[in-house]
């Protein structure tokens, strides 16, 4: 497989790695020759200052988007620093999020509003375990499956399902969720401009690395 930065997307989940391309480094052929362990210092820094931009970037386009709190996008992001292998990664969980971490869900008489999302016929409330989230009998005239992907009839339901029933099986409940597939084409470009961030950072880095070696020879 090709060195360099690429990107991976599964049904569920999406990931960046970031690694640098040996001829991008090659001008620094000779630093690394007398100083290989500040140009591995240098590069990892610069990997792991790559990925912190990167979060908060995705992050804050996925909230844009798809019209989420970026606290809740950040919290599917998770970024991995480099590891033996001078690799780095940003992991991206893209199943299904609940439309209750959107923003702040209002009760009305007709439904929840979030977000700008209007839920008709909803209720906010905490069914199954002690945090509310937006349900909505699956018998309702205003139920729309478009609002609530991702969901599962089950009998006996539970946290792992999107459908519970609430008072035994008679009033079978969806919650409201929002897709996340809107956001895979964009992890190509994601990944170039985090190359292009990289290459950037790296020459800082290889920079701060240089002025202390020359400093020290200078003081020498």
């Amino acid at each position: 497989m090709s060195v360099g930065s690429y990107h991976k997307v599964s049904s569920g989940t999406g990931m960046i790695t970031l690694q640098a391309l040996p001829q991008q480094v090659a001008q620094f052929d000779e630093f690394a020759a007398l100083a290989p362990k500040a140009i591995a210092k240098a590069q990892r820094r610069a990997i792991n200052k790559t990925l912190r931009w990167l979060r908060t970037h995705v992050g804050r386009a996925v909230a844009v988007q798809e019209r989420i709190a970026v606290a809740s996008v950040r919290q599917r992001l998770r970024a991995y620093p480099v590891s033996g292998d001078g690799r780095g990664k940003l992991w991206f969980g893209l199943d299904p999020i609940a439309a209750s971490r959107a923003g702040r869900p209002r009760q009305t008489r007709n439904g929840v509003t979030v977000a700008g999302r209007r839920y008709q016929g909803a209720f906010f409330k905490a069914v199954y375990g002690s945090n509310p989230d937006i349900w909505i009998r699956t018998a309702s005239k205003h139920f729309k499956a478009s609002d609530y992907p991702a969901s599962e009839v089950s009998g006996a339901g539970g946290a792992s399902s999107g459908w519970i029933a609430e008072n035994g099986s008679r009033f079978p409940l969806a919650k409201a969720m929002i897709s996340l597939e809107d956001v895979k084409p964009h992890f190509e470009s994601w990944t170039q401009k985090a190359h292009q961030r990289l290459l950037e950072v790296m020459r800082q880095e290889l920079n701060y690395e240089l002025q202390k070696l020359l400093g020290r020879v200078g003081n020498g």
